[in-house]
């Protein structure tokens, strides 16, 4: 069953190396994703499995030692998932963020897997990718990587659109109440409409702790870049 869980965003310019001379600017995010994967290690869990958004290509899971890399962002930075032999695949951006997060964490409470899910997967396949990955083991922990709306501002990759602000805050409400409901009704065409990755991740995390019980506390929340960044954590 499903003992924990992190939400973080997932912008390959948490890296600091990719960020570079903006680096400082996310130190808030960093901080907060650190005190959300320090829940999940509390928690005691007998698996952690990191979900992000994916493309095509990346889909589905990644056992532990998984590589990722930020060479495509200009940095020679590459990182893997927990400990052990190289996987056959590349890990997707979200789930190398994700990674990346552990690594800096020095994460070594439990075995890391990841799943990289399609943006577009519909909202009952994502409640039941949820509840599967929840079966796993006899105490599972998700670290759920994911951004809000890119369309907050006109300078956003999406531009501005007037109901970005609107759809983050019911995200933000759901994710720092652990509100498997609200998630679950997170419109799947508007997220896609406002470039909302982390949509289908967090509807799998709404499936995994349908029945869990948890409690939700919303570390962080900010629209740097015209992007809605959430950090939440759930025990």
């Amino acid at each position: 069953m499903l003992v924990a869980a992190a939400v973080c965003p997932a912008p390959p310019l948490l890296v600091p190396e990719v960020a570079a001379g903006a680096a400082a600017e996310l130190g808030g995010a960093r901080t907060a994703c650190s005190d959300a994967l320090a829940v999940l290690a509390a928690s005691r869990p007998d698996l952690l499995v990191v979900v992000g958004a994916a493309d095509q290509d990346h889909l589905g899971p990644y056992p532990q030692g998984s590589r990722g890399t930020f060479r495509g962002f200009g940095v020679a930075a590459d990182v893997t998932l927990g400990e052990g032999d190289e996987g056959p695949r590349l890990l997707p951006t979200s789930l190398a963020v994700g990674a990346w997060l552990l690594g800096h964490a020095r994460w070594g409470a439990a075995p890391v897997e990841g799943l990289g899910v399609a943006g577009l997967l519909e909202p009952e396949h994502c409640l039941e990718a949820g509840r599967e990955l929840a079966a796993r083991d006899g105490r599972v922990a998700l670290l759920v990587m994911g951004d809000g709306s890119a369309c907050r501002t006109l300078k956003a990759p999406g531009y501005l659109d007037e109901r970005a602000a609107a759809f983050d805050a019911a995200a933000a409400r759901a994710l720092g109440a652990a509100d498997t409901a609200a998630l679950t009704a997170l419109d799947a065409g508007l997220a896609h409409e406002l470039q909302a990755a982390g949509r289908a991740p967090w509807q799998v995390l709404a499936g995994a702790a349908e029945t869990a019980g948890l409690d939700g506390r919303l570390l962080y929340e900010d629209a740097p870049y015209g992007v809605g960044y959430f950090v939440a954590a759930w025990s």
